[in-house]
């Protein structure tokens, strides 16, 4: 990332970082989606897809405090933190599909995207649009699936060299992508 802030400032350019952060990501897994994601993109099949089905089907919780214990209750969302596989993973390529076709790119970490675009500093306005249908796009992929983005969490930044960020703040005094607020620094 590092790399692309430098060479986006060697190009005149300024770095657009938006840190995506997804909503409660291990507990909205679905259970149905997560299996047939791993087989369509990745090829898991036979043995381990149904050691996974078999994992993820039938699971159950229930809330005990001391002697009472609440109904027990089934669940089709969900996986245990903490586990050897990120499940995040297997549905985050699609979405990385999704992002790349924008031109923008990109990172993902468990339940965190981050999203990297180097544009002109005194044309923003060339650039912020692609940052929006981009963003766009990834909020409605991630709502189709089951997954909430985070707005609180989210967060977007502007990275450039002082006179790259005086020229952005001569030329846009704040701008929202798809409700993430940039701010220069």
């Amino acid at each position: 990332m590092l790399d692309g802030v430098y060479t986006a400032a060697d190009n005149r350019q300024v770095m657009v970082l938006i840190s995506l952060d997804l909503s409660a990501a291990f507990d909205t897994v679905d259970h149905a989606i997560l299996p047939q994601r791993l087989q369509s993109e990745f090829g898991v099949t036979d043995i381990p897809l149904s050691w996974l089905y078999s994992y993820l089907e039938g699971r159950t919780q229930f809330v005990k405090l001391r002697q009472q214990q609440s109904q027990v209750a089934r669940l089709d969302v969900g996986v245990p933190q903490g586990l050897f596989w990120d499940p995040c993973c297997g549905l985050q390529q699609p979405v990385a599909d999704v992002i790349a076709s924008h031109g923008v790119q990109h990172h993902h970490l468990t339940d965190d995207t981050q999203l990297r675009f180097a544009m002109a500093a005194d044309n923003m306005a060339g650039g912020l649009p692609i940052l929006a249908a981009c963003m766009a796009d990834v909020s409605l992929w991630y709502m189709q699936n089951g997954l909430q983005l985070n707005p609180d969490k989210s967060e977007a930044l502007i990275i450039g060299t002082t006179a790259q960020l005086h020229a952005v703040i001569s030329a846009v005094s704040s701008v929202a992508v798809a409700g993430v607020e940039l701010t220069s620094s």
